[in-house]
């Protein structure tokens, strides 16, 4: 059998000195369970391209700090604004596939988000 030796934390040692007997065990287990294929919730794509352009457009408007009166006369753009129209034409007529629902679910999030900002920025205007 082998020996390995760690350096851990005071702290540690003495939580793990009622389980030391049990080490062995526990390992094997914390690999098992380290090798299990993950349930958790998928990764977020945190590249630029995964991000609808609406949602980049809003957002590189934001970052660039805006007045209160820019920030009221914020609008998108005419074709993000033609995007909407297509995508509200589609939901009246039941043809949405799960992608353009997340889309248009996209366009209400950030509709109502710069109401806020927008209403926000009126009083202080």
């Amino acid at each position: 059998m082998a020996e390995l030796t760690i350096q851990i934390s005071d702290e540690l040692a003495q939580r793990l000195e009622p389980l030391q007997n049990r080490l062995p065990e526990l390992l094997w287990r914390l690999l098992d369970v380290a090798n299990l294929p993950s349930i958790s919730q998928p990764k977020v794509k945190t590249e630029t391209t995964d991000i609808p352009a609406v949602y980049q457009e809003v957002l590189d408007f934001l970052i660039k700090r805006p007045t209160p009166e820019e920030i009221i006369a914020f609008k998108v753009s005419s074709i993000a604004q033609t995007r909407l129209g297509e995508l509200l034409e589609k939901n009246r007529s039941a043809t949405l596939n799960s992608m353009e629902l997340a889309e248009l679910d996209v366009y209400e999030q950030l509709e109502h988000m710069m109401i806020l900002l927008k209403a926000r920025a009126f009083k202080r205007d």
